[in-house]
């Protein structure tokens, strides 16, 4: 890697974390790990990434530190055990969606630090996260890109750089609020056709080959018809994310009630379905289906 950094990564036990400490670690990028849960970033040992107790321990010696990890709370925390261990040319990628604020927040402590920062969330769930194919909607100083840029091509097909430090969380909001209002849409629609007596078949098979015929949906729609929750994205980082693009629109003042209904709904559905997969959430529009 560019410079011989080392990358810290904080979060590398969790479904994303982990396959993107993995393939890291066999782009030939040292790679240092902490978990909160440890056993679970273990397996990552064969690959020649050193497990560490601590976010410090991690960071320690480590140019790069890299966050992903559930929210900003659970970020700020590791980052102010981490930030104090870096030495003084590190530099902070946070790849976690946190949010507006939970950006700001975090920029602030990298400032503190005197560290360099880089918020760049990632597109993708865990089948792209274990195949190299995330994107990554990447802003912060220009200076910074090319040290980081062999990080995002060890995880990523494509890295988008869209401005200044907090721009690549807010198009993370902008394209999550698609995201899930397709999950949300479909698994009503699906629902509503089971409701009526049809096979959910018959819908796919009347927007075959137009303009609506999403894959996205017809992924998801496969998971509800085979009532297949497994989780590849769990309903509640799903309820999370909704959360904050709610919190987005009323920090900006917009009136979007479509979003702020989606919100409400993945938070009903989370409370008992949230360990499984986000299409999950039309378990709470057809209850007396689960089977």
């Amino acid at each position: 890697m560019a410079g011989g950094d080392t990358v810290a990564v904080l979060g590398a036990g969790g479904t994303m974390g982990f396959p993107m400490a993995r393939n890291l670690a066999r782009a030939g990028i040292t790679v240092r790990a902490w978990n909160r849960t440890r056993a679970k970033a273990e397996p990552l040992a064969a690959d020649g990434v050193t497990i560490t107790d601590s976010p410090a321990g991690a960071a320690r010696g480590a140019g790069i530190v890299l966050t992903m990890l559930a929210d900003a709370d659970a970020v700020a925390a590791a980052a102010e055990e981490a930030l104090p261990a870096m030495p003084a040319s590190g530099l902070w990628l946070q790849m976690s969606t946190i949010g507006e604020a939970g950006t700001q927040r975090c920029a602030r402590l990298a400032a503190a630090r005197e560290i360099g920062f880089v918020d760049a969330p990632v597109l993708g769930t865990r089948q792209p996260a274990e195949e190299a194919a995330l994107i990554v909607l990447a802003s912060g100083p220009a200076a910074l890109r090319g040290r980081v840029q062999p990080a995002f091509d060890a995880i990523g097909h494509k890295t988008m750089w869209i401005g200044q430090a907090g721009a690549g969380t807010r198009l993370k909001i902008v394209t999550n609020s698609w995201i899930l209002a397709v999950v949300e849409a479909g698994a009503e629609t699906i629902a509503l056709a089971e409701g009526l007596g049809l096979d959910p078949a018959l819908l796919f098979e009347a927007l075959a080959g137009s303009a609506l015929d999403l894959p996205y949906l017809r992924m998801k729609g496969r998971a509800i018809r085979d009532r297949d929750f497994e989780p590849s994205f769990r309903l509640t980082l799903a309820a999370k994310d909704a959360r904050l693009i709610r919190d987005a629109a009323d920090a900006h003042r917009l009136d979007l009630p479509l979003l702020a209904t989606i919100a409400r709904r993945l938070g009903e559905g989370a409370a008992e379905h949230g360990d499984e997969d986000m299409a999950a959430t039309y378990l709470t529009s057809a209850p007396g289906r689960a089977a």
